[in-house]
């Protein structure tokens, strides 16, 4: 059976799992191609950045993981990822900005040492720390984990904070000996640990450590 839309990218991305999980929640059809970050002339005829993930539709191709919750909203509504009140749904919108601007950016310098073998230096440590327990801060003012991160509904700003906020909370542990989550967001680790217990988010977890394997041996090689 041919799906309307196929999602390309690989699971290990925390971009690629946001869409994915929306795309699980809101019952929609879709397949999956798996295509890694290049700059070579195929992968840059769909995704001009050569990032992960993008959409295969039956329109064309659209990249931007944000550019592709908002059109899997529009184009599926039902059931409704975003408030239907306008003020409610910039609210969820700010909520996504706020985590992906001001926490997943600057934790994304650490991932090389964090998860990849890689080192990362002094400098740039000491630089995304206080970038870092800014932006908690204000999420801090902004969540409202009532249960969910905005409010009584799951929304698309639960499938970011839930596939962002881990990395942060892993990434300081193993940079600087102190979860960063933990002593900012205490509410998140109950929050995240309820987001987890969906079956969609369980499907998306587990597809993330197969896929975590085979990409730690494709770097090995």
């Amino acid at each position: 059976m041919t799906t309307p839309i196929t999602l390309c990218g690989f699971a290990v991305s925390n971009y690629y799992n946001k869409v994915k999980l929306s795309l699980l929640e809101k019952g929609v059809p879709f397949s999956e191609a798996v295509a890694y970050p290049s700059q070579n002339e195929e992968m840059l005829s769909e995704s001009p950045m050569g990032k992960v993930p993008f959409l295969r539709t039956l329109k064309g191709v659209l990249s931007e993981s944000q550019v592709l919750t908002e059109f899997i909203e529009d184009s599926w509504p039902e059931p409704p990822l975003y408030p239907q009140d306008l003020y409610a749904r910039a609210r969820c919108r700010e909520l996504i900005e706020h985590i992906e601007l001001h926490l997943e950016l600057p934790a994304r310098r650490l991932y090389k040492e964090a998860f990849f073998g890689g080192t990362v230096s002094d400098e740039t440590k000491a630089e995304v720390a206080p970038l870092l327990e800014k932006g908690l801060r204000s999420l801090a003012r902004l969540a409202r984990f009532s249960p969910f991160i905005g409010g009584d509904h799951f929304t698309h700003a639960d499938c970011a904070a839930w596939v962002h906020l881990p990395l942060i909370s892993q990434s300081t542990r193993k940079i600087y000996g102190r979860d960063f989550i933990d002593e900012l967001l205490p509410q998140a680790k109950a929050y995240l640990k309820m987001i987890g217990e969906r079956p969609h988010a369980l499907k998306v977890n587990d597809d993330r450590k197969s896929a975590m394997e085979t990409y730690m041996s494709r770097l090995k090689k």
